[in-house]
């Protein structure tokens, strides 16, 4: 997980074997350290075919998630622990390197409860269990309010790491998040030094770095700081599955 690389949601969100052959087949005219497959649906990916392709095309891949709503980690722990353990074993068979969870629409309207903290904690320990079994690591990704109601910040995914205790868990960080929740997209990164080992570079509007209001500046001067020697994935103007409902994030005007 190093050096530069795409969320492949610039060419599919469905990892199909079509989608799969389509999406490698243009990364590969980019000099990319690595791309990052978005894993939504684990059952139906052919990891074995992924595996050729991407071993064909010499590109190093990570995944990343979000869990359906009948496998929210803060409510439904037991399903929770099996989606990601099927999640992880995907991950495993296709030869990518580590598996990113985000509680991308896991939100209650409520402020989070101990209880649900519980519950996330048991889900990742068991998820690291495996994932150790199987040479994967896990990541954390805050997300916003509007998204999640549980983990919003880099100190937050921090206290949740330290309450896990796993050696194979780490935080990824996200700037158009972090432009909503942190007071310094500097702050977020300084907090998570210890276990920051991915970012997804996005704008303050889902676009192209530059376009928007995210500093820049202050985003690699921190990155800097901290000697940062992780992935930088660029994730803009992603189609999302929410419940089957395909969200379009339209470009800006010009």
């Amino acid at each position: 997980m190093k050096g530069f690389g795409i969320h492949t949601s610039l060419w599919t969100m469905e990892w199909t074997r079509e989608a799969a052959e389509r999406t490698v087949a243009q990364a590969k005219k980019y000099p990319l350290d690595f791309i990052e497959i978005a894993l939504l649906d684990p059952p139906m990916v052919d990891a074995v075919h992924s595996r050729k392709l991407l071993e064909a095309a010499e590109l190093p891949a990570v995944c990343s998630l979000g869990l359906p709503e009948d496998s929210w980690a803060s409510v439904r722990p037991d399903a929770a622990i099996d989606f990601l353990k099927v999640a992880i074993d995907k991950t495993a068979d296709i030869g990518a390197l580590a598996l990113s969870y985000g509680g991308i629409g896991e939100r209650t309207g409520l402020p989070p409860t101990e209880p649900e903290k519980d519950n996330i904690v048991r889900v990742l320990q068991a998820a690291a269990k495996h994932a150790k079994s199987r040479n994967i690591e896990i990541g954390i990704e805050p997300v916003n309010r509007y998204e999640n109601h549980i983990i919003n910040t880099g100190w937050q995914a921090v206290e949740i790491i330290e309450r896990i205790g796993a050696e194979n868990i780490f935080i990824h960080l996200d700037t158009y998040h972090m432009n909503i929740e942190e007071k310094g997209v500097a702050n977020g990164i300084l907090d998570t030094r210890e276990h920051l080992k991915y970012i997804h570079l996005s704008e303050s509007d889902r676009g192209v770095p530059g376009a928007g209001t995210c500093d820049w500046n202050e985003i690699f001067a921190s990155l800097a700081a901290i000697k940062f020697n992780g992935g930088l994935a660029m994730e803009s103007f992603i189609n999302m599955l929410r419940s089957g409902v395909r969200l379009q994030k339209v470009p800006k005007r010009s």
